[in-house]
């Protein structure tokens, strides 16, 4: 292998890749920008008498979220639009957001549906899922060989 000098600057702004990049015909219709998605993390504990769900989403209210059990399933759903002005005598600049996910989950069969409660708080959505009075935390230590 052999180590060549080079002079000038470094290829990365030689190629023109910045004019590329920058060219909003080919960046903002690239199909990247169309596969991003935003999905929470959620942490789920088993306790004796329900599942608990915590969902990160910082930044939303309450009345943002959309929660559904249907057929052993939850989903929950959230969708989120905003725009913020600033006028000056020289300019004006506006931006607009906007925020949308859903996740589902299978239920297990030993959830109370009808009884399910859901609280937001600290950027935290919380939901809990009782279980039916027979339902025992079904747990098996598994030890790796």
């Amino acid at each position: 292998m052999a180590l060549i000098k080079r002079t000038g600057l470094p290829l990365l702004f030689n190629e023109g890749w910045l004019t590329d990049l920058f060219d909003s015909e080919r960046f903002f219709d690239s199909g990247w920008m169309k596969r991003i998605q935003v999905v929470p993390s959620v942490n789920i504990v088993e306790k004796e008498k329900a599942f608990e769900l915590e969902v990160a989403a910082p930044g939303l209210d309450k009345k943002d979220f959309n929660i559904t059990v249907d057929n052993g399933v939850l989903t929950i759903a959230c969708e989120k639009e905003g725009s913020k002005e600033e006028k000056d005598k020289n300019y004006t600049r506006k931006e607009y957001s906007y925020t949308n996910f859903a996740r589902s989950f299978t239920l297990p069969d030993n959830i109370k549906s009808d009884e399910v409660i859901a609280k937001y708080e600290n950027g935290i959505l919380h939901i809990t899922l009782p279980k039916t009075e027979g339902a025992r935390v079904r747990g098996k230590s598994v030890k790796v060989e």
